[in-house]
């Protein structure tokens, strides 16, 4: 087989993404630049509206299920700005009535009046960056919240949209000038705080250190590896007894309210990408001239520059990468994303999403069953507790 082979096409989502911030923390290696002056909201709405109409006739005629606006910090855009960009993208594609629209926000940047206006554009989601409830922790972090202004974040942000997601991390450092790394107790409050105020989804990660970013290159002395393993089990187990289902590796949600765009993500789905630094995966069916493929894409990172490319007379120079994902790379892809959900995945997906039949990765899953790291039948395929734990592991496999 030349190439994939699509009967049907995948599932298909949008990310937007808002680069700018108040402050870039220490630990993010995600594409975020502080603001400095006021924010060019017309010129970036007008490039991402360009960026968007280059890209419809590689997606015309899907429907959008879920919108996810990223950053940085989106929340610092206006809602008269957020509402603009939904209002843009609804004149364009096809967009579901019933479609889940997730605004990333940060405390310090919530009033009352703003997300009401978020929700009234169209915002049914909200994620907020909390990270820590516990003063140290949050300044070690380099964060510009205190847990009073968390607090108050999430109070206004289930007032206002509802349906939150709260962001919190684990294995915290301490703080350069003083004090401990995250204790098992002072991780246990975490979760015990961000508890009292039953929101629908909470998502906790680790902290780890990502190359290029301050905590990589100035480490901050935190928990070892077998105390930061223990507060991961003891989130599960305290999250399970208060009924949040683990059904992603960082991800715990109350029955009904998972995170369909991130679903989208894990059973490697579809996503357009729009704005400075967003990455795309588009699955393209073929025709007499041109075989089926999988292009992922990666737009330039600095605003400026994207904006300008985006508004130029050639728009499609906003792109900074354009790659076919590549036979002997797919089976890798794949698992990357579908071995992240804890309830596993229909076998029919990876021909279906992939465009290949599942025996081009028969001997992976053979070898990764025999480690006992996942469980299969004809009609699905699972990770086991162990498989869990040993994720990178396990995908290894599928790097041969």
């Amino acid at each position: 087989m030349l190439g994939p082979n699509f009967t049907v096409l995948p599932p298909l989502s949008l990310y937007i993404h808002i680069p700018w911030c108040i402050r870039k923390c220490p630990y993010c290696d995600f594409n975020s630049h502080e603001q400095s002056g006021g924010l060019p909201e017309q010129d970036y709405i007008n490039a991402l509206m360009s960026d968007l109409e280059v890209q419809l006739p590689e997606f015309w005629g899907r429907t959008i299920h879920t919108v996810f606006i990223g950053g940085g910090t989106p929340s610092l855009f206006s809602a008269r700005a957020i509402s603009d960009i939904l209002a843009g993208v609804r004149a364009r594609t096809r967009l579901s009535p019933q479609a889940e629209i997730t605004l990333e926000a940060n405390p310090g940047t919530f009033e009352m009046q703003k997300f009401a206006e978020f929700k009234a554009a169209g915002i049914t989601r909200l994620s907020i960056g909390i990270q820590s409830f516990n003063d140290a922790h949050l300044l070690a972090l380099g964060r510009v919240h205190d847990s009073a202004e968390a607090k108050q974040a999430v109070e206004i942000g289930l007032a206002t949209v509802g349906n939150v997601n709260l962001d919190l991390m684990y294995a915290l450092p301490a703080s350069r000038t003083g004090g401990a790394a995250q204790s098992m107790a002072e991780c246990e409050s975490d979760i015990r705080e961000a508890l009292a105020f039953q929101t629908p989804h909470l998502s906790c990660y680790q902290l780890t250190l990502e190359p290029n970013t301050v905590f990589a290159k100035k480490p901050p002395p935190l928990p070892d590896h077998d105390e930061a393993a223990d507060m991961q089990i003891r989130i599960e187990e305290m999250l399970g007894a208060a009924g949040y289902e683990h059904y992603e590796t960082s991800a715990y949600a109350r029955p009904g309210m998972r995170c369909q765009h991130n679903l989208n993500y894990w059973g490697f789905g579809d996503y357009v990408a729009i704005g400075a630094g967003a990455h795309g995966k588009l699955s393209m069916p073929g025709n007499p001239t041109e075989n089926a493929k999988i292009v992922r894409t990666e737009r330039v990172k600095q605003p400026r520059d994207y904006m300008q490319k985006a508004l130029s007379a050639d728009p499609t120079s906003c792109v900074f990468e354009r790659r076919e994902v590549k036979r002997d790379e797919i089976g890798f892809e794949f698992m990357l994303n579908a071995l992240r959900l804890n309830d596993g995945f229909p076998v029919a997906w990876f021909a279906e999403r992939t465009g290949y039949p599942i025996s081009l990765v028969s001997r992976a899953l053979d070898e990764a069953e025999r480690e006992e790291l996942l469980t299969r039948t004809h009609e699905f395929i699972r990770p086991t507790e162990r498989g869990q734990r040993f994720l990178n592991r396990m995908l290894t496999h599928f790097l041969k």
